[in-house]
């Protein structure tokens, strides 16, 4: 999974939107102590840098030292690289030992995760009581009617090359497991409905697209799912190149205490 995010580290940096200031200050909210975060699957810090406004001190750490190498800096922020062969006493140690962690953040990444690995990894680190983890993804997209029809035809498109991993956050997370009591922000099986807000160049979209996994999945075997000839239809409909747009993300959260 690593080397797959490798190739795609620049791109994730320029084309993935913004997390709302406000989904962290609710999150915060919720801990009554804000001295540790854990955020994991950090990719290039876009969630660590949000956490970081309200807590402490942030480890983020991701399995792909390509997308720390884009990490965006903040002082409050150590990004430390986990590879797969840490065991699990090696990341209590590193994030701060058992039950230290206020809230432990993961955006759009745990459906890549071994999940009973890294909910066992949870409910060592996390404060008891007191600390939340939560969860979230978001999926594409709403542009224009014209430009959402065009768009529709990439989703088959990619429908071969997309990993069995990725159901999750297609499902919105309602799929997901999750074994944590409900704090008021989304339950197992039913996740809270969000939205995000982009302003966005039509290079901007293209880049995300790009960024996705199954894109890099199909041109490893050959197959160029952004043709020269595809993304001359997007641009058409998405209204010239020079056309910048506010494209609606659909969010879906899941945040929890250790039951």
């Amino acid at each position: 999974m690593a080397g797959l995010f490798d190739k795609q580290a620049a791109m994730y940096l320029e084309a993935r939107p913004n997390y709302p200031s406000e989904w962290f200050s609710m999150l915060a909210a919720l801990t009554p102590h804000h001295s540790l975060a854990w955020d994991a699957g950090t990719g290039n810090g876009q969630a660590a840098v949000g956490v970081a406004q309200h807590y402490d001190r942030v480890i983020a750490t991701d399995v792909s030292e390509e997308q720390l190498k884009h990490a965006t800096q903040h002082p409050k922020i150590r990004y430390a690289h986990t590879p797969l062969s840490m065991s699990d006493d090696e990341i209590v140690a590193l994030i701060g030992g058992e039950n230290s962690v206020d809230l432990l953040t993961v955006a759009t990444a745990v459906h890549w995760f071994d999940l009973e690995k890294f909910y066992c990894l949870a409910k060592r680190l996390l404060r008891k009581p007191g600390g939340v983890i939560a969860l979230w993804t978001y999926v594409l997209v709403q542009v224009s009617p014209e430009f959402d029809a065009v768009l529709n035809q990439f989703r088959e498109r990619v429908l071969p090359f997309r990993d069995p991993k990725t159901q999750y956050a297609l499902d919105g997370y309602k799929t997901l497991p999750f074994p944590f009591e409900s704090v008021g922000l989304g339950s197992n099986g039913h996740p809270r409905e969000l939205e995000m807000t982009k302003e966005c160049s039509f290079q901007g979209f293209v880049g995300l697209l790009g960024s996705l996994s199954s894109v890099s999945k199909a041109k490893e075997q050959g197959i160029d799912l952004l043709s020269e000839e595809f993304v001359k239809e997007l641009e058409s409909a998405w209204g010239g190149p020079q056309m910048v747009r506010t494209i609606t993300y659909k969010a879906y959260m899941l945040a929890g205490k250790v039951l």
